[in-house]
């Protein structure tokens, strides 16, 4: 059993270091609000994940990842919310940081809604439905125990995800001063939007 949790956690590390789709939003959400901002949408990817590993348990992502028409639909989707907010902070950096703070309290990063970009950004990638089903299963016993087995797992998952994405999001915060200037702040928006793009047309495109 400890071999298969060092396994676990092997393998998890090598995936939630890699970045992707949830290390850019937090990011670039840490760029712009802060440390709160990015330490709550880290709290968002995480329980997205979380709901993913409850899915996953009770076989609601299988069903997601057979069913061709709504993996579609979610694929689109998720793919429509990443551009959307790559296309947020492309115009936030054509406008630069004097227009910005004209509209600030429109566009200003709450944590609910940092938390909410994380959640919703998370659940939209119906690849996190293959993942954790491709995922868990392989380290969960067969019988009784292998839903009790997967849930812990996939918490054990979301906490990791959760700790890594906040040291992101404080060591942003320790070097705000730099990123306040208005031109590095502009060129920081600029790449973490076509980042987010980038990551967006990728999942429009892929085949599963």
């Amino acid at each position: 059993m400890w071999i298969h949790l060092v396994a676990f956690l092997g393998l998890s590390l090598a995936v939630i270091c890699t970045p992707g789709p949830d290390t850019a939003l937090t990011v670039r959400n840490a760029f712009s609000g802060g440390r709160r901002s990015g330490v709550w949408t880290a709290g968002g990817v995480a329980a997205g994940q979380a709901v993913w590993t409850l899915a996953a348990g009770l076989g609601i992502a299988g069903l997601i990842q057979a069913s061709e028409p709504l993996f579609l639909v979610m694929k689109v989707a998720g793919a429509a919310y990443l551009c959307y907010l790559g296309v947020q902070s492309l115009w936030a950096a054509w406008r630069g940081h004097a227009a910005q703070a004209a509209d600030q309290s429109e566009l200003r990063l709450t944590p609910v809604r940092s938390l909410r970009q994380g959640l919703v950004n998370d659940l939209a990638n119906p690849k996190m439905a293959a993942f954790f089903m491709s995922l868990l299963p392989q380290f969960a016993p067969a019988g009784e125990g292998a839903f009790v087995t997967m849930l812990g797992l996939g918490l054990l998952f979301s906490l990791l995800t959760f700790a890594w994405l906040t040291v992101y999001s404080l060591l942003i915060d320790k070097m705000r001063a730099l990123f306040d200037r208005s031109r590095v702040r502009r060129t920081l928006d600029a790449v973490t939007g076509g980042i987010l793009i980038a990551f967006g047309l990728r999942l429009a495109l892929s085949d599963r």
